[in-house]
């Protein structure tokens, strides 16, 4: 969780609009030609509104994981902010064939420049997935317009179907968006049907511990919204433990509450996984004792970070099946 947060404060930007032409995606949908597309566009949202004037042309991805969204949309980010990963690549395997040999400017994960966002010369700012506060918004909006959470969702909240529809109506193409969560909705229910299993079973989403505390996720993140999806629970004490927020930290002694039918750990290199297994506190927990655990890991790991129309079809076809076997 610690990758999803904004450790740096902004400072004074100057605010430039150019464009240039953009056209379809190498690899993705075609893009609507103009006649389908009506401008201006307004976007609501949580500090108010977004009012896109004309289809944008150079869009930057603020959001931790915004760049899949966009993509969806046959639009390439001139800009992306870095999450993890590769330091040179701002695109994971399951977008690559959408963004073709594009080379967009990578902007620091922790340090939000807008001087930076500034020089990219953006005409939008897509920042769902940012976790910007109302004085980093007012400040980007002298840039270019900036499309943060609906109202209704917390931070690192917002479903991905919500995300979708959200950038589909900033880029113009509602009706894609419509396709394209009815598309990935439909390889949901073929996995459900496929997997009945998985209906009504609990799973706690941990990870590595900092500071001697074990995270866990709430049902609000979008991390556990894939588990939602496929019929399974969060269990109501790790709810209850977040609060209004997208996770929580259990001190050693709460190690118990790590009660689920399967324990997922989401761990990003071999070196934290090897501190889990070496964890005895974890170690006695009945779960992990019992070899109900999963290891969400490499590939799988980046895909639900993302949680988008192009990496959901990913994990729904590579992750499952090792899920389904964890819980026996």
């Amino acid at each position: 969780m610690q990758r999803f947060r904004l450790l740096g404060a902004l400072t004074v930007a100057t605010a430039l609009l150019a464009g240039c032409a953009t056209g379809a995606v190498p690899g993705g949908e075609p893009a609507p030609s103009e006649d389908q597309r009506a401008f201006p566009v307004t976007v609501e949202h949580r500090f108010g509104s977004a009012t896109i004037p004309e289809e944008p042309e150079r869009v930057v991805a603020l959001g931790y994981t915004e760049q899949d969204a966009i993509l969806a949309f046959g639009v390439v980010p001139v800009g992306v902010r870095y999450a993890f990963g590769p330091q040179d690549d701002a695109f994971f395997p399951w977008a690559d064939a959408a963004a073709g040999a594009a080379a967009p400017t990578i902007l620091p994960r922790e340090d939000l420049d807008p001087e930076a966002v500034a020089a990219l010369q953006p005409d939008l700012i897509m920042a769902v997935t940012a976790g910007l506060d109302r004085s980093q918004y007012d400040l980007l909006s002298r840039i270019a317009p900036v499309v943060v959470p609906p109202q209704d969702y917390i931070d690192f909240g917002v479903p991905w179907q919500e995300q979708t529809r959200i950038t589909g109506r900033a880029l113009g193409q509602p009706q894609r968006a419509e396709e394209l969560v009815a598309e990935v909705e439909g390889e949901f229910a073929r996995v459900r049907a496929d997997h009945p299993e998985l209906a009504g079973r609990s799973v706690v989403l941990s990870g590595p511990a900092y500071d001697g505390q074990y995270p866990v996720h709430a049902s609000d993140d979008t991390r556990t919204r894939f588990f939602a999806e496929l019929g399974m629970v969060v269990p109501p004490a790790i709810d209850a433990a977040a609060g209004d927020q997208f996770y929580a930290y259990l001190s050693r002694e709460q190690a118990g509450m790590l009660a689920g039918d399967v324990v997922a750990f989401q761990v990003g290199s071999p070196a934290e996984r090897a501190g889990i297994e070496s964890d005895q506190v974890l170690a006695s927990v009945p779960a992990v004792a019992e070899g109900r655990t999963l290891w969400i890991e490499g590939t799988d790991y980046d895909a639900l970070q993302f949680a988008s129309p192009l990496s959901l079809p990913y994990l729904l076809d590579e992750f499952v099946p090792k899920l389904a076997a964890a819980l026996g």
